[in-house]
């Protein structure tokens, strides 16, 4: 019978970073490779720069303990204005990659086969949504006047979000993950306003922060930025460890900080021969 001591909170961490854009989430990421994590990014939003010159600058010897690929769908200019050229690609890609890191000559295998040094990163789950609207929209059956159920589209493309955060925290998905996400406001049945990780419509936004045990919120507070860690007026983070963690975070450090204080810290350091 399996109690809490060997529950796989122990072992890995699920936790999904929620800010503006420019709020410093993906260059935050430079703390982990520091400490001797390995990452594996699912790039959708092409904003790996950062992350580079940082780590090239603070730790440059680990820079190959990063992996990436970058996902996105191509787009071409015509008279009707930009339209993706071919058919809609980045979801299928980036589900794919989450079943098996494998892409040209590089094959790491299932993520959920990983180690407990490994961390699955997916920036952003804002472009990942896009992405699905994309995807789902290209096969939605078209009437002869070209029109088709944008509800339907809709519907569809959370459908399959939903379903792949449900995957991706899952204990079957057995690797550290981090999912990085935009705020979106909405505003509530009593009139308060509330924040949002970013999803596609307004339907699915409320149900993203359920599915992860962590949720934190990348802030700027007199000019300085920061890793909140328990919930504000809008936004309603988690903390698995709040008798452990402080309630804010440099960020700088701060998410090898919070990693540091609900499990222990990387052992076995392998450096990938890949470009940051």
């Amino acid at each position: 019978m399996p109690s809490l001591v060997d529950h796989q909170s122990n072992k890995f961490i699920k936790i999904l970073l929620i800010g503006n854009a420019m709020s410093g989430k993906t260059g935050s990421l430079t703390s982990l490779v520091k400490a001797g994590y390995r990452l594996r990014i699912l790039d959708l939003d092409n904003k790996l720069d950062v992350l580079k010159y940082f780590v090239q600058h603070i730790c440059p010897e680990k820079a190959g303990s990063v992996e990436y690929r970058t996902i996105r769908d191509k787009y071409k200019s015509t008279p009707g204005g930009p339209m993706i050229d071919g058919k809609p690609k980045a979801w299928i890609d980036a589900v794919k990659m989450c079943d098996r890191w494998k892409y040209d000559d590089v094959d790491l295998g299932p993520p959920s086969e990983w180690d407990t040094d490994c961390i699955l990163v997916i920036d952003s789950l804002s472009r990942l949504c896009d992405a699905a609207y994309d995807f789902h929209e290209s096969i939605m059956p078209v009437g002869k006047k070209g029109e088709y159920d944008g509800r339907a589209v809709y519907g569809n493309a959370q459908d399959a979000v939903e379903k792949f955060l449900d995957m991706l925290t899952s204990d079957a998905m057995a690797v550290n993950v981090i999912v990085t996400a935009h705020i979106t406001f909405q505003e509530q049945p009593d009139g308060t306003t509330k924040g949002f990780p970013q999803g596609v419509g307004q339907k699915l936004s409320p149900k993203i922060a359920q599915r992860f045990p962590s949720a934190v919120l990348f802030e700027t507070k007199h000019d300085k930025r920061q890793i909140r860690t328990t919930s504000t007026p809008l936004i309603d983070l988690a903390n698995p460890a709040p008798f452990a963690m402080a309630p804010t975070l440099p960020i700088e450090t701060g998410l090898a900080d919070f990693f540091a204080t609900l499990r222990d810290p990387p052992k076995n350091v392998v450096h990938l021969k890949r470009r940051i």
